[in-house]
């Protein structure tokens, strides 16, 4: 037999697009290599399943660093709110928290994985587990997916779902760059994005700041001149390896693009009071100081930043914590603020593409129709998901991409496929 359609990969873009392909009358086969359907799903927001994210459509698209402009086209036909409208037409009640993230209100990404797989038994969709893809031989009227195990299967159109390279233990191994490839597609250089990076500075080495975590800083890429390249204001930790937390996973892809020139170490610049003015705040410390010379140093300035990371500045600039305040000179009391404000230090790396949370490059979307998600070099082929040139910030954004390039290619391969006539 031959299908209409055929989805390989059975993570949130290939679900979607499988579901999309039946409701628009594709006889639809769904691959997946691995024991569970939508494992990237159950671990998406801590397990609870950041679903989408109810910010405008402008605000979204500036959330995906990764040629988020590409997903205006896509956005026309299937967006954010008809996501919303999705899940909850499958029974599954959303509700919105922090920063516009949509999340079931149940807290479980059970109820939302499992609302698709019930879709895709009510659609009928054939679905066959640990069935993993060897080869794609392209033809001009179908396509015919070899099998590992060496069965083929004939296909009109073929949906390729299978993600990036990150998290590999979801099953995005790259498989699919090599598909992509004899179909006459480019794979853009991939990299890690959303991933903790590693420093060899002293006080990571010796592990003097090790799980101190800071709240609502300023974190800062600098480019060689020591400019600016990007500023996240969320929270951080530094870790046995360097640092980590939803500030340096957002900057993460600036640091490690530097790294791809070929530059290295690349500075960070990081302002633990980002909503303190440095010279009201010496000001105001400096008249407390007069006012209560008697007064213990770090007495007058406890809560302003964590202790441990108050200690760790006394000793780089050198300053006898116990001091009473009206030992302390104007130089001192500037120099401690000015560190507080403007902590630099270098970072060396990331953790691999393995251990990043989304990946960067893939599929160039300058060979893909961004309103159908079809391949521009070969009929009856389409993308969607993580392979695509295409990365956001966590937060719901990718998911919400994978979501909505799956429903698109999933409807547009439906619609392509009876116009492949097979021969006999």
């Amino acid at each position: 037999m031959i299908y209409d359609t055929t989805v390989i990969g059975g993570g949130p873009s290939g679900l979607m697009s499988a579901i999309s392909a039946a409701e628009h009358g594709a006889q639809t086969l769904l691959l997946e290599k691995g024991g569970k359907l939508g494992t990237k799903l159950a671990i998406s927001g801590g397990g609870r399943c950041n679903v989408t994210n109810r910010l405008s459509q402008d605000e979204i698209i500036k959330h995906i660093p990764g040629n988020g402009k590409f997903m205006y086209s896509p956005f026309s036909v299937f967006n954010n709110e008809d996501i919303i409208t999705f899940f909850e037409n499958l029974g599954v009640a959303l509700k919105e928290e922090d920063h516009g993230r949509m999340f079931p209100v149940s807290n479980s990404a059970k109820s939302v994985v499992n609302a698709l797989i019930d879709q895709l038994k009510k659609l009928k969709v054939e679905v066959r587990m640990q069935t993993p893809v060897e080869a794609i031989h392209y033809g001009e009227t179908h396509h015919t997916i070899l099998l590992k195990d060496g069965n083929k299967i004939d296909t009109r159109t073929v949906i390729i779902a299978v993600g990036g390279k990150s998290v590999p233990y979801t099953g995005s191994t790259g498989d699919g760059y090599a598909w992509a490839k004899k179909a006459g597609h480019t794979i853009t250089e991939l990299y890690p994005t959303e991933v903790a990076l590693t420093s060899k500075e002293s006080f990571i080495q010796n592990k003097s700041l090790q799980g101190l975590s800071l709240r609502d800083i300023a974190l800062s890429v600098l480019n060689k001149k020591g400019k600016t390249i990007i500023t996240h204001q969320m929270d951080m930790i530094f870790t046995h390896f360097g640092i980590s937390g939803p500030a340096v996973l957002r900057c993460s892809q600036y640091a490690v693009k530097e790294f791809m020139k070929g530059r290295n170490p690349v500075t960070m610049h990081l302002d633990a009071l980002p909503a303190e003015n440095e010279q009201q705040l010496i000001q105001q410390l400096a008249k407390e100081m007069k006012d209560n010379p008697k007064k213990a140093m770090k007495n007058l300035l406890k809560g302003l930043v964590p202790e441990r990371l108050l200690e760790f500045l006394y000793k780089q600039l050198d300053i006898n914590e116990d001091q009473k305040a009206g030992e302390v000179s104007n130089e001192t009391l500037r120099n401690l603020i000015h560190s507080m404000k403007n902590f630099t230090f270098s970072v060396h790396g990331s953790l691999p593409i393995e251990k990043a949370f989304v990946t960067g490059g893939g599929v160039a979307i300058k060979e893909i129709v961004p309103n159908t998600m079809q391949s521009k070099l070969m009929s009856g082929l389409y993308f969607c998901g993580e392979i695509l040139d295409i990365h956001g910030y966590t937060g719901g954004y990718n998911i919400t991409c994978a979501l909505v390039t799956g429903r698109i290619a999933g409807m547009n391969a439906a619609l392509e496929a009876p116009t492949k006539v097979t021969s006999a």
